[in-house]
């Protein structure tokens, strides 16, 4: 079962700093009334009175000032944990709350149902917005703390090939709002919601488009548009497949996984981030300019206006329905794709490499199906 308890705001943590009311926070997340532990503390109570109402994460760490067991942690979690601290968008939902109902945040219950293990079967769809518990998560698998930045803990982590591929694919879940990634002036730039992609991008498609169209016989302008969006569906496959899946073939160097999480590790570490979802119009730029520069030496001018037009409309489908498979209720077939696509990511991440359709999956037998399982 999940554990259900209340959000707060640091600020309204930060108020509970005296002895007889006294509330601390861990890993900038986990709230604890301590007012009853201050007088039983091994080390004495003066040692925490100035980390009232604050974090205690460092101070917790310190073996200098005082080493702490992790029999700790545990009794922090068991005896005293009460709330939660708000991230930035949960708090601005808590402020938007017109009818104060109260905002709570689900917690994974690891002995129970563990989202970060394959599954034989898709997990409810319900249980994909449970929380992972940052801390739990880190001292079972030793890989990345959901409470610090992930690009450097990728990039200095200093594991295995083998180690990173096995932890980076099962799936782990922030919360509302997204984990930080360099947490720094650059955060901004790692954000991507699915709108940009069409904002962007369907007004230059269909100017292309219009260009191919005007311009020559109407039957063949048509025909190229359907063609070039039939290779995309190939290109879509392939891509996904071969380069955001390249894991196997990847150099065992921290550079190469750090290339490969940021690409699309990240997407499968949290697959239920909604601004990780879509490629950022930059890395859409660099993935797409040697397709351009293909078509547009292969055919003639106008021709390739056509087919590329055609290609990216497929590009922009693309996104914006993988988007929509992780994040709405759909039409019953795209309810069938939409589980199908969550089976790649809870059942079998490697196989089921489309997106928008199963038929690249069946030609090359890569399909997910039931007797196709992932095993820990």
């Amino acid at each position: 079962m999940s554990r259900n308890l209340a959000l707060l705001s640091a600020s309204e943590v930060a108020k509970h700093n005296t002895v007889t009311d006294a509330w601390v926070t861990l890993y900038n997340r986990k709230v604890y009334d301590i007012t009853g532990f201050i007088n039983e503390h091994p080390a004495g109570g003066d040692i925490i009175i100035p980390y009232l109402g604050k974090d205690i994460t460092q101070i917790m760490a310190d073996t200098i000032s005082h080493e702490h067991s992790e029999s700790a942690y545990d009794m922090l979690d068991e005896e005293m944990l009460i709330a939660y601290v708000a991230t930035p968008i949960e708090e601005e939902e808590m402020l938007n709350n017109r009818n104060h109902t109260p905002v709570e945040v689900r917690l994974q219950d690891n002995n129970n149902y563990a989202l970060d293990e394959f599954h034989d079967h898709l997990p409810a769809l319900d249980k994909l917005s449970i929380q992972t518990d940052y801390e739990a998560d880190i001292k079972k698998h030793k890989f990345l703390d959901l409470s610090k930045p992930l690009f450097p803990q990728v990039l200095f982590g200093n594991f295995s090939k083998d180690f990173y591929l096995e932890q980076v694919h099962r799936p782990r879940h922030y919360g509302q709002g997204s984990a930080m990634f360099f947490g720094n002036f650059l955060e901004p730039f790692t954000l991507t919601p699915w709108w940009m992609v069409p904002l962007c991008w369907l007004a230059p498609n269909l100017f292309i488009f219009y260009v191919g169209f005007v311009n020559q016989n109407k039957i063949i302008a048509l025909s190229l548009w359907l063609f070039g969006l039939g290779v995309w569906t190939l290109v879509e496959y392939c891509l996904h497949r071969f380069l955001f899946h390249l894991d196997k073939y990847l150099p065992d160097h921290p550079i190469s996984l750090t290339l490969h999480f940021s690409l699309h590790g990240v997407h499968h570490y949290l697959p239920m981030d909604k601004y990780r979802l879509v490629l950022p119009p930059v890395l859409f730029i660099v993935l797409a300019y040697p397709f351009y520069r293909l078509v547009f030496s292969l055919l003639p001018f106008y021709m390739a206006c056509s087919g590329f037009a055609g290609g990216t409309f497929g590009y922009i489908m693309y996104d914006c329905t993988h988007y929509f498979l992780h994040h709405t209720k759909l039409p019953a077939y795209f309810q069938e794709l939409k589980t199908y696509h969550l089976e790649h990511h809870y059942k079998n991440y490697e196989l089921g490499f489309g997106v928008t359709s199963k038929f690249w999956d069946v030609i090359f037998n890569t399909e997910i199906t039931e007797t196709f399982e992932k095993r820990n």
